[in-house]
């Protein structure tokens, strides 16, 4: 059993993705906060579905070189497409408690707690989805591990979008919770035994380069694209103020009408 059957290929281009997924993520939700109705609610929704794509695609990039010896891997399709949507629905809870609570530690503590336990639970279904001839078991304690590292990387990651603001910041801080998802991945696979079946039993599924790769593949085309479409976009922050600006130029009369 290996996790690089590719070679180092799977691990650093699934860390590449956390990166990206991680950096959009945080662009996004600092334009959620610097906005209000209904900008800030579509900002916080690509942040999670940026945070929550990206998890998924770091997961199953690396997950393209996890190979056994002795027997075929397959994926059950909709198990892997309810990984993915749960990735993004338990980002959200806990990039909506930051948009929104009133009160922004409790909201980081609790929406990293909330979002953590659904990022290792997005691992493990996962992990359910996968089909081989064989038996796959767990350690306990590594489990436990491979989930307290997706709380504290859920919560740096909220935390972040509350501190960070530069963009040097921003991208330091999007490769550090790359290495955080990265770690919570590899762990949760530290965790995992396989145990073949005596006799050679037909593996039923879709193997990873008919279902996994092309998936891969249409998400992080979505990251970067949407990558480059945000980093474009002019700052919502910023747009009243040059708004005023421009009115002002074109009435330069008027905050004298009327005065005696």
């Amino acid at each position: 059993m290996t996790e690089f059957g590719f070679g180092w290929l799977t691990p650093v281009l699934s860390y590449v993705m956390a990166c990206v997924g991680a950096a959009l993520g945080l662009r996004c939700m600092v334009r959620a906060l610097a906005t209000t109705g209904r900008s800030r609610r579509n900002w916080l929704i690509n942040g999670a579905v940026a945070i929550g794509t990206g998890i998924w695609t770091m997961h199953f990039i690396a997950m393209l070189g996890f190979h056994v010896t002795g027997t075929d891997v397959r994926y059950d399709v909709p198990l892997t497409v309810l990984s993915l949507v749960v990735a993004i629905v338990v980002v959200g809870i806990g990039v909506f408690a930051v948009g929104y609570s009133r009160s922004k530690v409790l909201a980081v503590l609790v929406g990293g707690l909330i979002s953590g336990v659904g990022v290792a639970a997005m691992h493990y279904v996962g992990m359910a989805a996968m089909r081989l001839s064989g038996m796959v078991s767990y350690a306990p304690g590594v489990v436990t591990l491979s989930v307290v590292i997706a709380v504290a990387a859920a919560t740096a990651a909220l935390w972040a979008t509350l501190n960070i603001r530069g963009s040097l910041a921003a991208f330091g801080a999007s490769l550090v919770m790359g290495v955080a998802v990265s770690a919570m991945h590899y762990t949760g696979m530290a965790a995992v035994s396989v145990h073949l079946h005596d006799v050679d039993v037909p593996v039923v599924g879709a193997s990873p380069m008919q279902f996994i790769f092309p998936l891969t593949v249409l998400l992080g085309s979505y990251l970067f694209l949407t990558s480059a479409f945000v980093a474009i976009s002019p700052n919502a922050s910023r747009k009243p103020d040059s708004a005023d600006a421009g009115e002002a130029s074109e009435n330069p009369a008027e905050p004298t009408a009327g005065r005696i």
